[in-house]
């Protein structure tokens, strides 16, 4: 199938939204696997919305998902003038036709239908007028059959379609003289030679009319191919106040792109109990034929999930790289690669469910001064603690070795030194004095990572705190 074209056609105000990524993901995908070319197609005539920022912000999250594109991208506000051509032909060929009708009246005259029982569609009222271009103020409409079907087979939806006596002559060309989507995208569908026009399922309704354009050009249909809207967790549709819907915004709180496009194809395609899928993986076997016509259910516990997984597959120098950002910003300042901070972010891979996370977890090594969990404080800085981390402390200044074995032995000599005490009566203390909380790696590869000079001197910092409550409970 080397003659499959595809392409990806956003509108340019805002960033990438979650279903067009996914929309643009399939259609890369499709246009890969049969050896085809996938086109990037700007869809900006909407003037008062579209914008250049908002286009870079659309080109940068394909970019950041690894989507490349053969040709564009094209921009619809670049195109009028073809648009112009193809209604003069329309108007030449009285496939359409010049409408004078005042919005205020036609939608009088809908209302009435309506409330008459009749189905609301435009009543035809110039339909048979045969105005030329000197009408004054008018719009162009497409002139659609009375009767018959306008139909299309679906790739996901099978055979669909709409009567044409449902639809009535609809408009192609605004009274300013631009035209309307409608026809813009079958004209640059046309003229881009695409073959397959994989979109959301929220352009199905429009279908029909497109197909009656088709016809009036004497044109082939391309494939249809209409993906299952994407909804949140509860079932509901995505919601900006509610659900994460851009991609920039996965980035920015951590996500993989990795991960990200291989939850992306999941959210309604399929490839048996298979749920791994590097990009290779997904132009080798991605398929129409399975995708579902369901609603996809965008679930976060999936994406942390693979996130995990991809993080753990990190090399040490790329790991490092994609973290280093996120590093920064919990530190507050610039961030130096260091033996110490590499073995940590590897400790920390089995922890992290995205790059953000595994920033945090590292704020007691990115900052010197701690931010203490005041429960952790409240539970194991007591001052029955106090003499244990003293011991610990002095043994830890004579230390000839800073490794883990080492470290080992030296609890082992002071826990027993205090009459058997359990490793986690010691460990426990310790870690809320290092971290600043109850929860880090090992403690023996925590402390190596920590370093003597900062370990001793924040368990300095604990004796204190432990004694001060001491005192105030003395007091």
């Amino acid at each position: 199938m080397a003659s499959v074209r595809t392409r990806f056609a956003p509108s340019p105000t805002g960033y990438l939204h979650l279903g067009s990524a996914r929309t643009a993901l399939y259609s890369w995908a499709y246009a890969r696997r049969h050896g085809g070319r996938f086109v990037l197609r700007i869809e900006d005539t909407d003037e008062d919305r579209s914008s250049r920022k908002a286009e870079a912000a659309v080109l940068e999250g394909l970019h950041w998902l690894g989507l490349d594109w053969d040709e564009g991208p094209f921009r619809q506000s670049e195109r009028r003038d073809r648009y112009r051509e193809v209604l003069e032909q329309l108007l030449a060929d009285d496939s359409a036709y010049r409408c004078v009708c005042e919005r205020e009246d036609l939608e009088a005259r809908k209302q009435a239908d309506l409330a008459a029982g009749g189905k609301g569609i435009y009543d035809g009222r110039c339909r048979n007028l045969h105005l030329g271009p000197d009408c004054g103020t008018h719009t162009v409409r497409l002139r659609v059959p009375a009767e018959g079907m306008l139909d299309f087979d679906d790739l996901v939806f099978g055979h669909s379609g709409q009567d044409a006596s449902q639809i009535g002559d609809a408009i192609i060309q605004r009274s300013d003289g631009t035209a309307l989507y409608n026809l813009a995208v079958v004209v640059d569908d046309l003229d881009m030679s695409i073959t397959h026009v994989i979109r959301g399922a929220d352009h199905h309704p429009n279908t029909p009319l497109q197909v009656a354009i088709y016809r009036a050009l004497d044109a082939p249909l391309p494939a249809f191919a209409h993906l299952p809207l994407i909804v949140g967790e509860s079932g509901k549709k995505l919601s900006k106040r509610r659900d994460n819907v851009s991609i920039q915004q996965f980035r920015d709180e951590g996500y993989l792109a990795e991960a990200v496009a291989n939850w992306l194809v999941r959210l309604g395609w399929s490839h048996g109990d298979d749920e791994i899928f590097g990009l290779d993986d997904i132009t080798r076997l991605f398929d129409l034929a399975n995708v579902g016509r369901s609603a996809a259910r965008a679930e976060l516990p999936k994406l942390e999930w693979l996130d995990q997984h991809y993080i753990k597959a990190l090399k040490g120098d790329d790991l490092f790289a994609r973290v280093h950002p996120h590093l920064e910003r919990v530190a507050g300042g610039s961030v130096q690669d260091t033996p110490a901070l590499r073995k940590l972010l590897d400790l920390l891979r089995e922890r992290s469910k995205t790059l953000v996370e595994m920033a945090e977890l590292a704020r007691w090594q990115l900052r010197d001064e701690l931010d203490y969990q005041q429960k952790a404080v409240q539970k194991h800085l007591r001052p029955v603690v106090a003499p244990l981390l003293r011991d610990l402390r002095d043994g830890m200044q004579t230390l000839s070795d800073w490794s883990e074995g080492a470290l080992q032995k030296l609890f082992d000599e002071v826990a027993d030194a205090h009459g058997g005490l359990k490793m986690g009566k010691l460990a426990q203390p310790v870690r809320v004095a290092v971290t600043g909380g109850p929860n880090s790696p090992g403690i023996f590869e925590t402390l190596e990572v920590v370093g003597r000079d900062r370990s001793v001197q924040r368990l300095g910092r604990a004796i204190e705190m432990a004694e001060a409550r001491a005192d105030a409970h003395e007091s």
